[in-house]
């Protein structure tokens, strides 16, 4: 380094100096969160033995809140992976104390040893100095929602793969049906696949149970169905079909407890106003859900293109409906992991990746997202104009964080949305184009003259 860089000094500004650090929560307590036993620790001031540890009992659970009562704690953070945490949050706020989940990225430890004793120091001083921000949880009600919506998930997932097992018996026995009909689990695969368990082996006949919308014909259904018919794989496909009904006879159980949920959260009266017609999704449930979700709501989310009852309910689910717990929809976006990065080093813009997160209301909105590739509405023309500037997942990521924004908005304002059409948005963006045209031609001495009749 140079004598001259060696001797540089930098004066702060007027207005520009750092500000000190003041106590905000004088009775936080700092809680490391792990499977088998909790480590506690209060101001060093409030206890002889300010740091203590407690077995994950519900009976030590509860010793613990009076712990921290006895302690005049008020303000608890808590650091965890996996679900180790839910029992005691959901104690320690019945009891009265403020909660916060801590992202665990977000308070990584001073250099040095790392130990659960020091983790919960850490935690409990950058609590009392106000460093550390909570985690969103929403309400126990919308909790509820979104416990029975992610075991209905989990169900789909584990029918879909009895489904995967029944292909493999079948292509075991060399009966190549999934080659006529394009889904086995529909009203003619199950006729079929349910008479060869009992016992049905003639093509022909098997091939008379199609339906009249399937493409393939009888004779090629028949010739599809001609295999070795072993024991072991009938068996299997017995077994796996008996899976599949009993997952189907979880999945009705569980629509009824959403159904019973979505009844206790409604707030609003009436219908939701006759808009497009749409097919229902073929995994939805089976009660009116789009009239469920509009007197939760208040709004009919279902009208903004790509939006189904599925996907608005499956972000509703995770964000519920009071909106001001988000400062602003930018604060809603960067939750959901789907607004760009902000990398800034010296002044250059080093990166704009979003960041890594694992929402299942943005894997919704990116699933809504990529669904628009061919509605002629303003966003599947948004859409598409975005795959022409960047790759697909890109492209996804923009339309989806379009989306979040139009759901916030609805939410918070209470407007119900309205498509202009591809021709709108088309027209917009070509009176942008000339608008900018135009100024650019203006800095640089010129005027830009449209042709409105070209030849």
């Amino acid at each position: 380094m140079s004598r001259r860089n060696r001797n540089r000094t930098i004066s702060l500004k007027p207005g520009k100096s750092r500000a000190a650090l003041t106590i905000t929560h004088p009775n936080a307590a700092g809680i490391d969160i792990g499977s088998a036993s909790h480590f506690v620790a209060v101001p060093a001031d409030r206890d002889d033995e300010p740091i203590r540890e407690f077995p994950s009992f519900t009976h030590d659970l509860n010793a613990l809140a009076d712990w921290l009562d006895a302690c005049g704690v008020d303000t608890v953070a808590m650091e965890s992976t996996g679900v180790y945490w839910i029992p005691l949050f959901e104690l320690l706020e019945s009891r009265g104390f403020t909660v916060l989940l801590v992202n665990a990225r977000h308070v990584k430890n001073v250099s040095g040893r790392k130990s659960d004793v020091l983790d919960c120091q850490w935690l409990q001083q950058l609590m009392t100095y106000g460093l550390l921000r909570g985690a969103f949880r929403p309400s126990d009600e919308v909790c509820a929602l979104r416990s029975l919506w992610r075991q209905r998930g989990m169900l789909l997932k584990t029918q879909g793969r009895h489904v995967q097992h029944m292909q493999k018996a079948l292509t075991q026995m060399n009966i190549q049906l999934t080659n006529v009909i394009s889904d086995i689990v529909g009203e003619t695969g199950q006729k079929i696949l349910r008479a060869i368990v009992a016992g049905e082996r003639d093509g022909q006949v098997l091939a008379a149970m199609k339906n009249v919308r399937i493409r393939a014909s009888e004779a090629e259904i028949a010739k599809s169905l001609q295999g070795n018919w072993r024991t072991e794989h009938l068996f299997a496909l017995k077994q796996v079909l008996a899976m599949f009904d009993f997952i189907g006879l979880q999945l009705v159980e569980c629509d009824r407890e959403i159904e019973a949920q979505l009844q206790s959260l409604q707030v609003h009266d009436g219908e939701p106003a006759k808009g497009k017609k749409r097919s229902r999704p073929r995994n939805a449930p089976k009660f009116d859900l789009r009239t469920q979700l509009y007197r939760m709501c208040g709004v009919d989310l279902t009208r903004i293109d790509g939006i189904d009852v599925t996907t608005a309910l499956a972000v509703i689910s995770e964000t519920g409906t009071d909106m001001s717990r988000f400062a602003t929809v930018g604060h809603f976006t960067s939750w959901l992991g789907l607004c760009p990065g902000t990398r800034i080093t010296g002044g250059k813009v080093m990166s704009g990746k979003t960041k890594r997160v694992t929402n299942r209301a943005a894997q919704a909105l990116k699933l809504a997202a990529s669904a628009l590739r061919s509605s002629q509405s303003a966003l599947g023309a948004y859409f598409r104009r975005m795959c022409a500037r960047m790759d697909k997942p890109k492209a996804v990521t923009a339309t989806a964080h379009k989306l979040a924004r139009l759901i916030y908005t609805m939410l918070t304002s209470g407007e119900e949305y309205t498509d202009r059409g591809q021709d709108y948005y088309e027209e917009r963006y070509r009176q942008r184009v000339l608008r900018n045209l135009a100024q650019r031609a203006e800095k640089m001495g010129m005027k830009l003259v449209i042709n409105e009749n070209p030849s």
